[in-house]
């Protein structure tokens, strides 16, 4: 499983590592693995390439020289930017810079800096700051950045781009600015801060060199990047002998006036994620049948038997006395639940519904919340830009307070358990952003859940599938722009049986 460490954890294991390895033992890994990056990204042979390699004060800077002394042993023509008080380097960084003036490497003192941008670069390499930056770049540094993302070429970061938060995957201050890389190599383990927020437009692809620190060194593991390999026990073929009845019921409840879309197509999302039998609850007048799915059973919403399916409440629901009521009344139930879109609003407007979802896993019950950033922001009491710039605190805070299995949705969602654990989704595109796609996701999680699915592994698997057939529909040819919800559903269907099939192989 593909683990994530925060900033503090990652240089705990690596002061643990600098104590029992001679000295510059890492950082000459560190470069090695970066110079074997670079030179994939390279599109003729090094002799011809021209590389700019950006060296911060710290020893992200000397990771970057030491890739500069293999590029430059490699035959490519490397010029190493040093934006930092040479004197004043650590140790190994002071050692770093030392071999690439031995290796003949171009040293550019920082003052001139503004001369980059006459040179045609096949390359950048930035080393400027690596992890743990916390304050918004300015001055010399904030110029740097900006005239490095104008440049006509790739830009490999090394360890996390500058500029960006590794933890929480955000540029640092309101108004700041980062390195836009094609690709990051990230040193010792995985950041969070790599795969949500702002991350996956900065860091492009990200590769993890683990600098040969044995994994009985890394401490134990409360973060992972999704994938199936955190769900696949659940990714079981179907038994021949069998029927509707050993898939489960789900109920999806909303479908107010003007907004039954949103529950249909919750209900349609849910049968073609496997459920046995889906049903749909209407404050409305009920349709007589969904001719595009007749499968789906439509009633009354006060007509639906709470007890017998996983319940997914909000989509469509709105926030009048008659949803309220129907929201206690499933908040009570002895069945799995899912509370999405104006269900968690009416739980945000009154705070003594927050006790009636913490009690139920309490009472073994399973429940997950599926809120986007602004239904954060309410359930949290705060606002929207706070919860965008911790996302993993917000979804932590909200797991926690509600005791329940939380899914923050948006660019690299995040599911949370009310114990701290944490799993970042890589999978999905812009092309989500668009009405309906959260009700296909609650959807997806009531039809997992109606198969027998714990709470914890439905979220995740959800999330994943979701994010995965939008992905799907893109190499196709089908979005981003244009993408809507209802195209998502079969390709969920796809994405799901193709998945079991192969852990059955």
């Amino acid at each position: 499983m593909h683990t994530l460490y925060s900033t503090a954890e990652i240089r705990r294991i690596e002061q643990t590592a600098l104590a029992q390895l001679p000295p510059y033992t890492l950082m000459q890994r560190a470069g090695q693995a970066a110079s074997i990056a670079a030179l994939r990204l390279l599109p003729d042979r090094p002799h011809k390439a021209r590389i700019l390699v950006l060296a911060g004060p710290g020893n992200n800077g000397g990771d970057a020289l030491e890739a500069a002394v293999q590029l430059n042993k490699a035959g490519a023509d490397v010029v190493a930017l040093v934006q930092a008080d040479i004197a004043h380097l650590p140790p190994d960084a002071a050692n770093a810079l030392a071999r690439a003036i031995k290796a003949g490497v171009h040293i550019m003192p920082s003052e001139q800096f503004f001369t980059i941008d006459s040179i045609q670069w096949t390359l950048v390499i930035d080393g400027l700051l690596g992890i743990g930056v916390k304050r918004p770049l300015d001055g010399e540094l904030r110029s740097l950045v900006a005239t490095v993302n104008t440049f006509n070429c790739p830009v490999l970061a090394l360890d996390v781009p500058t500029g960006l938060d590794a933890d929480t995957g955000m540029v640092v201050g309101p108004d700041g600015v980062a390195i836009i890389a094609v690709g990051t190599i990230t040193f010792i383990a995985d950041k969070a801060g790599l795969h949500t927020g702002d991350g996956a437009d900065y860091a492009g692809k990200v590769e993890v060199a683990t600098l040969d620190i044995p994994p009985s060194s890394l401490s134990a593991a409360h973060s992972w990047l999704s994938s199936p390999a955190l769900f696949q026990q659940y990714l079981q073929p179907r038994a021949r002998n069998s029927n509707k009845g050993s898939y489960g019921n789900v109920a999806i409840i909303g479908g107010a006036h003007g907004m039954a879309g949103a529950a249909i197509l919750a209900a349609r999302a849910a049968a073609k994620s496997g459920a046995g039998k889906v049903m749909i609850g209407f404050l409305d007048q009920p349709p007589a049948y969904d001719n595009h799915q007749p499968e789906l059973m439509c009633h009354h919403a006060e007509d639906i038997p709470l007890l017998t399916a996983s319940l997914v409440v909000g989509p469509g629901l709105g926030t009048d006395q008659a949803a309220h009521t129907l929201l206690i009344n499933t908040l009570t139930a002895h069945s799995p639940l899912v509370l999405d879109a104006d269900a968690l609003n009416l739980i945000a407007a009154e705070p003594a519904l927050l006790q009636l979802v913490a009690q139920r896993r309490h009472s073994a019950l399973y429940t997950i919340m599926t809120p986007h950033p602004l239904e954060a922001a309410r359930l949290l009491n705060s606002s929207v830009t706070e919860c965008q710039a911790d996302r993993l605190s917000a979804a932590r805070a909200l797991a926690q307070r509600y005791n329940a299995i939380v899914v923050l949705k948006g660019a690299g969602s995040i599911i949370a358990h009310p114990d701290g654990r944490i799993a970042v989704n890589p999978t999905g595109n812009p092309g989500l952003a668009t009405a309906g796609s959260g009700d296909v996701l609650a959807g997806i999680c009531g039809a997992l859940l109606a198969q027998g699915w714990d709470d914890w592994h439905a979220a995740i698997a959800a999330v994943w599938l979701h994010g995965s057939a939008a992905d799907s529909l893109v190499s196709q040819g089908f979005g981003p722009i244009g993408l809507t919800a209802s195209e998502l559903i079969p390709a969920v269907r796809s994405v799901l049986n193709e998945l079991v099939e192969n852990i059955t192989k």
